[in-house]
This record gives C-alpha cells, structure tokens and sequence, in this order.
C-alpha cells in the first residue's frame, strides 16, 4: 500500500504545535502527525504528517497560509521492506574492542572482539550514528586506561547497546533508563537477545528519576547519549549522581553546540578529559571533580 508523507517548518514550537493539532482535521486524515525542533539552534519546527491516502493540497495550502509555514512538501513514498533494507545497509560496527551487529550477521564475529547484538527491526542506536560510535569507542578507551565501572547507568538508553557494553567488559550490574515506554521495551528485548537479564536492569525514567536509580547512586559511570537541551537540563543531577572522580560520557551534541554543554557540566563540577567528533556530532568524557 503506498503511503505519503507532507512535511513543512514554521518558526516556534506554540505555532508549530498549533498546526500539528490543526493536521487532524484534514480530510484525508493523517494517520500519524509529528513535531520536532530542528537541532541547529535556529528556532525552526519541523510538522509533518503520514498519509494512507493523497493529501488535500488544498487542505495543506490552507493551513499553511494560517499558521505562517512554508508551503508543505508532499511526497509518495514507495513500498519498502524496511526490516530487509536495514539488513542490507547496516554493517558490522567495529568500535575499539566492541562489534555491533545484527542476527543477520552473528557468522561474522570476530574471535577477538565484544559482541553486541542489535536486532535491525530495532534500529536506533545499532553503533552506525555517530553519537553511538563515539560513546562506545570513549568507554572502550576508559577501559583500556584501567577504569572499572563498579556502578554503571546508562540514561536515555535507547537500544541499551551503551550499558550492555558496560555490563560486557565489567562484572557488575549495569541499570539502563529511557523516558520512553517502548524504549524500554526495546531495551529490555535486546538485554535478552544478549543474554545479559541478570547484568542490565531497564526501567523508565525521565533522568534519574526512579527509586531503582535513586537507590544505587552515586554512579561511578554514567552514560547519556540524548540531546543538548535535555543534557544541560540534566546537569546538576549528574552533579549529585556522580561520585567524585566518576566519569559522564555525553553524547546526541551537534559539534557547534558542544561548548554549552561544556560550561554546564564545569559549572556543576565536571573537568573536560576529551572532546571528540565524528561527522557533524560531539562526545564528551567528562570527570567530575
């Protein structure tokens, strides 16, 4: 069944959720809507919605025209086999001793190196983002300078791939969080994909919010692999949450954003130990003081 995609952008998030909400009256309706701030601190909304029927042009000109948007962009999208086409484009990750793969691929891990297994119907953060890349190639040199992480959280999970990496290369048990139900979810499944449900504990949570978390700090390790907004928000938790000289290892930083991240995290008591690029993203090893 083909499917249709109308996108557009609009200054500010009270307009563009104004006329994400304003979507739902068309004719055809979308069966689904998004909103999303672009991450370029340019202050621009993208709206869009999905479509199992052609779009009223019209309908999309009008809103458009009321809400100050740009004209929407509307495309067919031809039908793909999402879960075969990842198959095919996702690769092996090697990532300092880590190799993150799909089923599809399990013949090919090396004898030497750490297998993570990501299913590919389960995508987001499989090792291939530069955000991901960049945590695990900083945790494998954190390892490799002789740290041991006794007590490892991994917040904003996403697949978990983070702390079943922490839970890979060190004895103790790791707690994975995401704010996210179906994050959770997610994680969860790849914990036992890996074989890992008595290392990696998942729970939801916004930060450092949940008893599980509150109960085992301070951490001596925390991943974040998130945004910069929620980053910075999340500052003076990880201030409280870290031991002293514990690490954070930050990442989801688009590079020109990465000094706003840095100021916040030394105001709240952490030293800059590297700041690494890897395309347009930043990973930060952070040690708190």
């Amino acid at each position: 069944m083909p499917t249709w995609t109308a996108l557009t952008t609009v200054d500010g998030q009270e307009t563009a959720e104004a006329l994400g909400l304003a979507m739902e009256n068309l004719v055809p309706e979308p069966t689904g809507i998004g909103v999303f701030e672009i991450e370029d601190d340019s202050g621009i909304w993208e709206v869009g919605g999905y479509f199992v029927e052609e779009p009223d042009a019209a309908g999309l000109a009008l809103l458009a025209s009321m809400h100050g948007s740009k004209d929407f962009s509307v495309s067919e999208l031809p039908e793909v086999d999402w879960v075969a086409h990842v198959k095919r484009e996702l690769a092996p990750v090697e990532a300092g001793r880590f190799y993150v793969y799909g089923s599809h691929d399990a013949a090919s891990l090396p004898e030497d190196k750490i297998g993570l297994l990501i299913d590919a119907a389960m995508a987001f953060g499989t090792g291939h983002h530069g955000t991901t890349l960049g945590c695990l190639r900083a945790v494998d040199r954190l390892a490799s300078d002789g740290f041991e992480g006794r007590n490892v959280a991994d917040i904003g999970c996403g697949t978990a791939v983070l702390a079943m990496a922490a839970a890979k290369i060190w004895p103790n048990p790791v707690i994975a969080s995401d704010i996210d139900e179906v994050a959770v979810d997610v994680a969860r499944a790849n914990v036992a994909a890996n074989a890992l449900e008595d290392r990696v504990q998942c729970v939801e949570a916004a930060g450092f919010g949940a008893d599980a978390l509150q109960s085992k700090a301070p951490f001596d390790l925390v991943f974040a692999n998130i945004l910069k907004g929620p980053l910075i928000g999340l500052s003076p938790d990880m201030g409280r949450n870290i031991r002293k000289d514990g690490y954070a290892i930050l990442s989801g930083i688009l590079n020109p954003q990465a000094n706003e991240v840095v100021q916040a995290y030394t105001e709240n008591g952490f030293d800059v130990l590297s700041q690494d690029e890897i395309g347009d993203w930043t990973t930060l090893v952070l040690r708190k003081r």
